[in-house]
Order: structure tokens, then sequence, then C-alpha cells
């Protein structure tokens, strides 16, 4: 069985570029490291009327840049620099349209069939998901990138750039990766893409985002409880970049027993969300003055803490809080759920993601959605 993936492998134009991801990382105070990466995430699907046949989000740092739903004919740029480029570039714009609403419409459709084909499935919804990316290191030059596949719901087949080979991630996408590793020309084809040509197209992002990307945002952090005897929750939201970390501290020391970390999430407004639980069941009223929850934001010195008091809890079921506090909390975890189920990547058991509305990576045709 052969993929085709010829009509996605144009010579593109090196001044354009996907999308872009800016790592700023500190290391022992002394110098910078900057990270740029672009990332994508598609999802084709068959078999049920109400899902979009495809869909996909370019991402820049996990920041919706451009969504594309060919179903309902949407291609919207989702940042003002993003615009910007799509204004004075309008053969960018024309490419994207034509990916998005024609190109990877087909090459979906076409995988889809193949695989039911190949693996009898006549009936049912079938879901193939490609998610890809790569990673630019600004002071080493260094470019690492990545794609893989998931097919329904499981993680499928992941390409080793190294070796230039596919590595199946279930054993029935053994017999597709032996086709696809004779197929030298594409693999060639697609580590250019995702080592060469996607950093000239990150640099061109990085000169349009560079001002929104760098920005440094602190949180709103509250502490939320559903019942007395519920986890206490410890809210941070509308920070940004994403590079954070949240945990639970007893006497000045991080604790992790009785602690349940959810991941980072965006919001629609580009800034993320997290949330840190900590089971207060068993703590006796002498024993909460011990806790607090730390905030900690990549490039600012100090950190959020907030104190574990029963008095700034916000609840629904106190008499101090009663209707106001009871809709803030449960409008809280209604959009966190939705957030989680319609914007976010959902992570295959391979460690791969896919999206279901679409929340992260081919040159002409490629880069736009593989790199």
């Amino acid at each position: 069985m052969h993929f085709d993936y010829t009509t996605s492998l144009q010579q593109p134009d090196t001044n354009s570029c996907v999308c872009v991801r800016v790592c700023v990382l500190f290391l022992s105070g002394k110098y910078l490291i900057l990270k740029h990466s672009l990332m994508h995430s598609v999802t084709g699907s068959s078999g049920d009327p109400n899902i979009s046949e495809f869909a996909g989000v370019v991402l820049v740092d996990d920041t919706e840049a451009v969504y594309c739903d060919s179903r309902n004919k949407i291609l919207e740029p989702r940042q003002d620099w993003m615009k910007k480029i799509f204004s004075n570039d309008t053969q960018h714009l024309a490419l994207y349209t034509k990916q998005c609403f024609e190109d990877q419409p087909d090459i979906f459709r076409f995988l889809i069939s193949t695989l039911k084909q190949q693996f009898n499935q006549i009936e049912g919804v079938h879901i193939l998901q490609r998610t890809g990316g790569c990673e630019w290191n600004e002071n080493t030059d260094e470019v690492v990138g990545m794609v893989q596949y998931g097919y329904n719901g499981e993680g499928f087949l992941e390409l080793d750039l190294k070796t230039l080979t596919w590595i199946p991630l279930k054993p029935e996408a053994a017999i597709i990766k032996k086709e696809w590793d004779t197929d030298t020309i594409v693999l060639k084809d697609i580590e250019s893409l995702l080592t060469k040509v996607c950093r000239e197209w990150l640099k061109r992002y990085w000169s349009y985002g560079s001002s929104f990307l760098q920005r440094t945002v602190l949180p709103s952090v509250s502490l939320l409880q559903k019942t007395p005897f519920s986890p206490v929750s410890c809210h941070a939201t509308g920070f940004y970049p994403h590079r954070a970390m949240m945990f639970w501290r007893k006497d000045g020391e991080e604790i992790h027993e009785g602690v349940d970390h959810t991941e980072i999430l965006p919001n629609n407004d580009g800034t993320f969300q997290i949330t840190v639980n900590l089971n207060v069941s068993s703590l006796t009223p002498e024993d909460w003055k011990k806790y607090d929850c730390v905030f900690h934001l990549s490039g600012v010195v100090n950190n959020t803490v907030t104190k574990l008091h029963k008095k700034v809890i916000r609840t629904n079921w106190s008499e101090n809080n009663r209707m106001g506090e009871k809709n803030t909390f449960n409008s809280y975890f209604f959009c966190l759920f939705a957030v989680t189920i319609c914007g976010n990547p959902l992570w295959l058991e391979s460690g791969g993601y896919a999206v279901m509305t679409i929340k992260s990576q081919r040159v002409s045709v490629m880069l736009m959605w593989l790199c």
C-alpha cells in the first residue's frame, strides 16, 4: 500500500513559515537559550456527518495561529500578526486556502479509505490524526523534527528522522511501515521540510510575532472546593507563556502525597490555565495553616503564593458564597471540561495526540500541515 504525498512536496517559498513556539529558558542564571518550534495537528474523519471531514490548527507556542475547517469553509487566522502575514502575502493565504479546502482533505480521504480497506473496516466512524512539527535552537541552530499519525484514538506510526524509517506504534501498523519505508524520495522530502524549510518559515513568523510571543502575563489564582470533603483546587488562569509550574507546599516544602496535577490548558484568549488539587479530607484545622499553593512562571523571579485558608476558598456550598460563587465554581468546571474536550490535544496511549475540533505540523502543501 502506498500513501501518496507527492502533491505535498513542491518547493516552498522559504520566506514563509507556519507557526512559532518560543521557549525561553534560563540556565544557571548565566545565559539565555531561545528555542522556537512550530506544531500542527490535523484530523480527518469518515462515517459521521456531524464531524468535519478535515479540520486542523496551526499553533504558536500552543496558541492557535490558524484554524481550518473544510466542511464549514472556515480558514481563520487567530492572531493579529498572523492576519498581517496573510494581508501582506496573498500567496501565503492562497496556499493555506488550497491546503485547507482541497489538498489535505483529498489526502486524508485517500488515507482513511486505504486504512479501512486494509483493516476490513466497512462501517463505523474512523478518525485519522496527524501531528508534527519542528523545534529550532537559535543558539546552536539545531533543528529537531517530528511527525506522528494516530488512527481511531491510538498512536499508529511515527517517523524516526535519524534513520528515516517509520516506527509502528501498534502491530497493525507494521504493514504500513514496510510500504512507507520503501518510498525513500518522500522520506527525504519530509526530512528536508522538517529540518531545513521549517527553520526558514520560523524566522519569518518570529519577525512578525515576537512581541506577542515574548510577553509575560501573570495569572489570577483562586482556591476552589466543591464540598467540605472535596479536594481543594488551586486554579491559576490567564498566564502566558505556558512554561509554568504549580505545586502545593507544607511547611515550605513541596509535597506530592495527596496532590493531583492537571496538564496546562489553553484559554480562548491565548493565555493558559492549570489546576493542582490537594486532598484535605484528613487535615485538622491546625494543619491547614501549614499549606500553601505556589505558582511559578518562567522568567518571573517572584512566585505567586496562596495560603490554604477556608475564608479565601470559592465554593458552591458555603453560606457566605451562595449563588454567585456557586455559578462561578460550576462555570469553572464546565469551562475546564469544555476546553479539554473541544479545544485541546487528546493524548494518545503512544504519547501522540489527536484533536477533535482541533487544539497543534508540508511546505507548499506539506510544511503547513506536516511541520
